[in-house]
């Protein structure tokens, strides 16, 4: 089976397995926060990843950049969602700190592949 550019990248599987992280986190949210906190929270971080994904599709390197860019965004985003949560008790300090601490490692490197992109 042919393997797509993205599904080479180490930032992706991790903003990958983040999204599914924040699946699992946001299934134990009270049903009233379904279609806000839930649903931004699951949006933006399914966006870190789709960015990745569409961005390696480009076929300019600054177009490439710009979604790199856009993940980025999505990552930030998502950091606002998780503080948001943390501090009505939807999550843990516990589970807040290891989702943060996993948006710094993509962040870094969304960083890097930007810096790359618009290099090559």
């Amino acid at each position: 089976m042919y393997s797509y550019s993205f599904e080479k990248l180490e930032v992706w599987h991790e903003a990958k397995e983040f999204t599914k992280n924040i699946y699992k986190l946001t299934s134990e949210f009270p049903s009233n926060e379904k279609f806000s906190l839930t649903s931004q929270l699951r949006r933006a971080s399914i966006s870190i990843c789709s960015n990745i994904a569409e961005g390696s599709a480009r076929s300019t390197n600054k177009d490439k950049a710009h979604f790199s860019t856009m993940a980025f965004s999505s990552a930030v985003e998502v950091l606002n969602q998780l503080i948001i949560s943390n501090e009505l008790e939807l999550i843990s300090n516990e589970n807040y700190i290891s989702s943060r601490k996993q948006l710094e490692s993509i962040t870094n490197k969304l960083n890097t592949l930007r810096k790359y992109q618009l290099n090559k």
